[in-house]
């Protein structure tokens, strides 16, 4: 139980660093494949490809995890 409280704790502490630095990364949110819709009074953004990228992430380092 603490083992698995301890890791919670340190992908909830890499998730608020990376909330944290994205704004500094020009790039994030910004990929080709985000759709950004934008009109006179309407506003939409969905960051498809952004998604991706970050679910692909989280496997890969989530995986590595797990095989220990």
């Amino acid at each position: 139980m603490g083992k698995s409280l301890v890791v919670l704790g340190l992908i909830v502490a890499g998730l608020g660093a990376m909330i944290m630095l994205a704004g500094k990364v020009p790039w994030i949110g910004r990929l080709p494949g985000d759709i950004y819709v934008k009109r006179k009074n309407f506003t939409f953004y969905f960051p498809l490809a952004t998604s991706i990228l970050v679910s692909i992430l989280l496997t890969l380092i989530l995986s590595l995890l797990r095989r220990k």
